[in-house]
This record gives structure tokens, sequence and C-alpha cells, in this order.
């Protein structure tokens, strides 16, 4: 656990502390366990960094504030209080938000992004669910989460991925799940639905790989002005949590990213 400043955030360190960082970013009701595969694959060439986001995990869980802007600004003042110097900020679902907000709100701390399967560039059918998804959270808080969590996975996925990942989210504290929806969706400032979220990417100053499972998204992302080396790939056939059901390819990407 370490102090912030702001909060008190659980987090590992992986590798030589003179190696080039990476900051590996959960998602929404998950913690940072999920990469430590990633992390054992990786700590041989890079300094890797594994936070719990705040009201996740191990972290300190605060009433209110549980949204992607302050996770964002959470995880500037770690990567600030370890001084890693620019990270390589990898981020799944609403972590690949994070990151993204991350790079936006404090550019040199990030050398470049990787989104996977982010939660932004929500649409159509996608966004008029959301009003019901919002008060399903706000009345069941993590139960309800559990029940849309257990329908992301696809046929591939590993033995026991499912009911890991509906365990640790419903581990996370009820209000942490509404408010945390409400920051990537609903709130003033929310970046997760469409308009909002072009507005935001184009604020991006650093290079990013962003993967999607969608065709549609990845097409739609593709589509929007990029910064030279960024890039957007589909990955067809995967689940939402695409790094753990292909972890060995995502363990290449990263490294590749990483290594340039």
């Amino acid at each position: 656990m370490i102090g912030t400043g702001r909060i008190r955030l659980f987090r590992t360190t992986h590798g030589p502390v003179t190696a080039p960082p990476l900051l590996l970013v959960h998602g929404w009701g998950g913690d940072g366990r999920e990469w430590s595969p990633h992390a054992e694959a990786l700590a041989d060439r890079f300094r890797l960094v594994v936070p719990d986001l705040r009201g996740h995990g191990r972290s300190e869980v605060p009433e209110s504030g549980n949204t992607p802007v302050e996770m964002a600004d959470d995880l500037a003042a770690l990567v600030e209080s370890l001084a890693t110097g620019p990270v390589v900020a990898v981020g799944h679902s609403m972590g690949g938000q994070v990151v993204n907000l991350l790079a936006v709100r404090h550019p040199p701390l990030v050398r470049s992004v990787v989104a996977l399967d982010p939660a932004h560039g929500a649409h159509g059918a996608e966004v008029e669910l959301i009003p019901a998804r919002s008060a399903a959270y706000r009345a069941q808080g993590a139960r309800a989460a559990a029940d849309f969590v257990a329908d992301a996975f696809s046929p591939h996925a590993p033995p026991g991925l499912r009911t890991a990942h509906v365990r640790t989210m419903l581990g996370t504290p009820d209000h942490v799940i509404a408010q945390s929806y409400a920051g990537m969706y609903t709130d003033p400032g929310a970046v997760g639905v469409r308009p909002h979220s072009e507005a935001y990417l184009r604020r991006r100053r650093r290079p990013a790989l962003t993967v999607w499972t969608s065709r549609e998204a990845a097409a739609w992302e593709s589509g929007l002005p990029q910064l030279p080396g960024s890039r957007v790939e589909h990955w067809p056939d995967t689940g939402h949590y695409l790094h753990e059901e292909r972890y060995e390819r995502t363990v290449r990407l990263i490294g590749e990213w990483a290594a340039r």
C-alpha cells in the first residue's frame, strides 16, 4: 500500500527498477491480479507497476469520487511518487478509459497508451441501455454488475476465468460499482459515449495502440485522427477480457509496442 497524497493505493512492482516502466491497469469491478501472468512474462524486460484502482481490490475505498477521472489523477500521483519516468500505460475496459484520461490530463507522465476494449465509444443500442443499467447498479450494485460480467466471455475463455471475474465483481463495494459506471457514461464530463469519446481522444497527445473485439468499434476508432505511430486492431472471436482469453498474444503485443 502506498499513499499518493490523494488516497492509499495497493500496488505491486515487478522487474528491474532501471527498466522501461509499464503501468498495467484493470477494469471495472476487477483488480490487479488479472495482470499477474503478464507481469511475470514481462518482468525480465520492463519495470511493471500493477495497481488496484481506488475502491477496488486492496486499495482504499472512499465514499465518493470513485470515477475514472479521479482514478487517472490517482495514477498520476502514483507514477510521480515512484519516480518511474514516463510510462507505457496499459488499461483494459474502464482501465482503458483511465489510461487515456491519464495521457490527456498528465501527458508528461505517459510515453504511450495501450487500450484493450476500452470503455469509450458507446453508441446506438448500447447507449439506449445506459439509463436502465445505471438504475440497476444504483439499486443492486455488484449483483447487477456480476450478471453483466458473466456474459462477457467467449466460448474460448479458459476454465475458471468467468467465475474469477464474477467473484471479484461481487467483492467490489456496491457504491463503487454505481459511481464508476456513472463516471464512465453519465456524469457531467463523462467520456464513454461516442461524441464525448471523440472529443477526449482528440486531446490525447501520445501514441496509442487500441485493440477492439468489435469490428464496428475498431472501424470507428480507425477513422478518427491518429498520431503518428498509433494504430487500431480488431481481434475477432474474443470476449471482453481479451487480455486473459488471449494471454500470450497480449504479452507479445505489449512487449513489442513498449520496446519500440
